[in-house]
């Protein structure tokens, strides 16, 4: 079992939190490969790919490796694309976590320590476009620190914030293919709700589905 403090941010976190989100992001590359072969679209080209090239050369060896060097690009273009997403998020709310989530009331970010290391991190911030609705976001832990329950500690440290500042729920967003967070989700007591289609702002053709989860606060105060 692991020793854990949870704690507000501080400025001198800010580069360990960045680097915790960017390292804990860029795992998802594979899953999200593994994603976009699965696609229909992707399944379809790379069928006719095959059985045109086996048509004209009569031969298995150059459709075997031209579909091998497409699935090498496609890998490197995907992983591409995802960084630039990854720096898009280091550009915007991470940029200046100080500013962005304590310095406003209904606002905060916290860190997971373990040996006075910072392992994890969360944010809160209220949500765009709904009123008395709080926002859970930049949900990272590392690697190695995983399965001992900092998320679900990060995530209650979330909604007990939410209940003392008065929002009436707590709502997050998730990729379709973050299976281990939306289990966690779950687990904590937020329920499924909508699921949106996006797209990479780089590439219009490469589309994920988004979950959005929510949690109320009232319905659970007053069964309490």
């Amino acid at each position: 079992m692991v020793s854990y403090h949870i704690r507000e941010y501080r400025p001198g976190d800010h580069e360990t939190v960045r680097d915790l989100f960017a390292t804990g992001m860029s795992e998802y590359v594979p899953t999200l490969c593994l994603h976009m072969l699965k696609q229909p679209w992707v399944i379809l080209i790379l069928a006719c790919t095959f059985s045109l090239l086996l048509t004209s050369s009569k031969s298995l060896l150059l459709p075997i490796l031209a579909i091998t060097l497409l699935l090498a690009v496609g890998q490197q273009l995907l992983g591409y694309i995802w960084s630039m997403y990854i720096d898009r998020c280091l550009q915007e709310d991470l940029l200046d976590i100080q500013a962005t989530y304590l310095g406003h009331k209904g606002s905060c970010f916290w860190v997971a320590e373990v040996d006075e290391c910072v392992v994890a991190t969360v944010g809160a911030r209220p949500a765009e476009g709904q009123r008395n609705e709080l926002t859970l976001k930049r949900m990272s832990v590392r690697k190695d620190y995983r399965g001992f329950g900092i998320a679900k500690a990060l995530c209650k440290t979330v909604i007990c914030f939410a209940r003392e500042h008065g929002y009436s729920s707590v709502v997050l967003n998730t990729l379709m293919v973050q299976h281990e967070a939306r289990a966690m989700y779950e687990g904590v007591g937020f329920h499924k709700g909508e699921a949106f289609d996006t797209h990479c702002e780089r590439d219009a053709s490469l589309h994920f589905w988004i979950l959005v989860f929510k949690e109320g606060l009232k319905t659970e105060l007053q069964r309490s």
